[in-house]
């Protein structure tokens, strides 16, 4: 496609997570991208924190890894998760998260090269954006969408500068609505949202204060405080987070929405933050106080001709779970190669139509399941409870540590408790176990349905199934470094995947000479060596057999049997990719 009458490729509205990491994409894969966002910088609060492997291995293949380990609180400070009556006051229990466990530690190793991190947005959307500018995003903060109309070629957008009032057009190609829970683009296009918006309701109190004392030698992301006077609703706790260990917070506690707007001053934030350290002298330094509404509704479509939209703007939910800005970036990582392969016109544009088919069911589940994990904390709650009103948290100390038979079921329902919210803390298959489900996946037919052998949402299940993600295993380079199966493929391109007596594979590939396609050869390309001996075991396929790998890392077609004759291998290669809407 020339540039003829088109201001840039892709208008991207928003420059949250996922408009952020589509514009990086797209800038990347060398597409032209306007970015822009109607506020003057990136996020202003620490909003999304957790970031699980899944989204690192996103920065991983955008060569911003390491930029992004420089802002974040690490790993092994995230996950001594408390359940306690104050930060000075008796512990109820503890849950180690985000599989710092000695149990589960393990399985997150083997599942991904990339650690979990706890990236506050505002630091992810500046690692984001900047490298995004760096290769040729043009980004324009204080610039406002205001509407669109699409023609059977393009997008004509009418934006607006807000500080001088200026109202202009831009004309794209495609437009990616990534502008929030109030989504101007996806209400403009009339998506499909089902499900409830302002469903309760938390105060947030952002604030400055020291409470290393309390916490550095129990190191935490959240802290959860057990005392009626901080908690109400379905969690009936109150919130501490450490956003900068350990001297900048967040406080949060549920409010009454049938009862109006809460309370916001300055004084009652105070008393709550005292309540929850366990210090009624302490000072803080306040950075705002806000209220913040539960959502449960998602998109059941994400895109109307040319114009697509991800992130907040079509799942809504509460930061239960911490599936939010990484379903977002997920989102325009899946969306950003397909544009790029229509744009360079090395796909067909009905490729497109698989970003909303794969992403929308993602959405859905994210939804339930962050509000599933609000409800699940019922049950602990339960197990503190009592009748007593003039001290509570006395009289659930003395529930949960009375020495007698009624006790012991106590103690027993409160482990039982605890093991749940493994679903929102340890849930490793929730947030690795994807499956599409489209044009852009090649079915296995003689695969059969997909056997789960541990739970599903707890336990990642390596395979390398159509529509699942490439499994990680070490290979060695040729410097004698480790390297992922996740590192070999990617970086915008599809990637077919052999052994050593595959070489039918590579006349395939050099014959149909896909521009989007490149072959690795394990053990014989020099970055890909198996040396563990662990890539044969994982790959499912005989050693001549193949797998083709889309550029978001997800497995796209596979032969297990091996194939040995060329002309076969062209055959099956070029029907694939045709299959798959490539040109070449």
């Amino acid at each position: 496609m020339g540039n003829t009458d088109f201001d840039t490729d892709v208008l991207v509205v928003g420059l949250g997570p996922m408009g952020a990491t589509t514009a990086l994409a797209l800038a990347t894969y060398g597409v032209r991208v306007l970015a822009i966002s109607k506020w003057n910088w990136v996020a202003n609060r620490p909003r999304a924190h957790i970031t699980n492997q899944r989204a690192i291995e996103i920065l991983r293949d955008l060569g911003v890894e390491e930029d992004a380990k420089k802002y974040a609180t690490p790993w092994d400070q995230m996950g001594d998760t408390l359940f306690t009556t104050s930060f000075a006051g008796p512990e109820v229990a503890r849950l180690r998260t985000w599989g710092t466990g000695d149990e589960r530690f393990g399985d997150y190793l083997r599942g991904s090269p990339c650690p979990y991190l706890d990236l506050p947005q505002p630091f992810m959307e500046l690692v984001l954006v900047n490298h995004a500018a760096r290769r040729g995003a043009q980004i324009a903060f204080n610039t406002e969408y205001l509407s669109s109309e699409q023609d059977e070629d393009g997008v004509t957008a009418t934006l607006k500068d807000v500080i001088s009032g200026t109202i202009f057009t831009r004309r794209a190609r495609f437009l990616v609505g990534a502008d929030g829970a109030k989504s101007r683009v996806a209400e403009e296009i009339g998506l499909p949202i089902v499900g409830e918006m302002a469903r309760a309701g938390t105060v947030y109190a952002h604030f400055r204060a020291d409470l290393s004392r309390y916490v550095a030698h129990r190191p935490s992301i959240l802290y959860w405080i057990m005392n009626p006077a901080v908690g109400f609703g379905e969690i009936g706790m109150g919130l501490l987070r450490a956003v900068r260990p350990w001297y900048e917070w967040i406080a949060g506690w549920g409010f009454d929405i049938s009862k109006g707007d809460p309370d916001l001053t300055p004084a009652t934030a105070l008393s709550k933050i005292r309540t929850m350290v366990g210090d009624p002298a302490l000072d803080v330094d306040f950075i705002s106080i806000a209220p913040w509404y539960v959502n449960r509704a998602y998109a059941t479509h994400y895109s109307v001709g040319r114009i697509f939209c991800g992130g907040d703007a079509v799942h809504r939910h509460p930061p239960s779970s911490g599936l939010g800005s990484n379903t977002s970036m997920q989102d325009g990582f899946n969306l950003a190669w397909k544009l790029a392969l229509v744009v360079k016109e090395q796909a067909d544009i009905k490729l497109l139509e698989s970003y909303s088919l794969e992403r929308a069911p993602i959405g859905k589940q994210v939804v339930e399941r962050a509000n599933q994990s609000r409800i699940d904390y019922a049950p602990l709650r339960a197990c503190f409870a009592t009748s007593d009103q003039d001290d509570p948290v006395a009289a659930g100390l003395r529930k949960i540590k009375a020495p007698t038979a009624e006790g012991a079921v106590v103690r027993a329902a409160l482990r039982e408790a605890l093991a749940l919210k493994n679903y929102e803390f340890n849930a490793h298959g929730i947030e690795s176990n994807q499956r599409y489900v489209s044009s852009a996946v090649i079915p296995d037919p003689d695969a059969g349905e997909e056997i789960w052998h541990r739970d599903r949402d707890l336990y990642l299940q390596p395979t390398t199934r159509p529509g699942a993600k490439l499994p990680h295993a070490w290979l060695v380079d040729r410097n004698g470094r480790r390297i992922s199966t996740l590192d070999i493929v990617g970086k915008g391109l599809f990637t077919l995947l052999t052994g050593l007596s595959g070489q039918a594979w590579r006349v395939a590939v050099e014959t149909v000479r896909c521009p989007c396609l490149r072959i690795v050869v394990i053990d014989e390309d020099p970055d890909a060596q198996d040396l563990y001996n662990v890539w044969h075991a994982t790959s499912q396929i005989e050693e001549a057999g193949a797998l083709l790998v889309r550029p978001d890392g997800y497995v796209a077609w596979r032969v297990r049997s091996p194939v040995w004759n060329a002309q076969e291998a062209t055959a099956l290669l070029s029907d694939a990719l045709k299959r798959l809407g490539l040109r070449f």
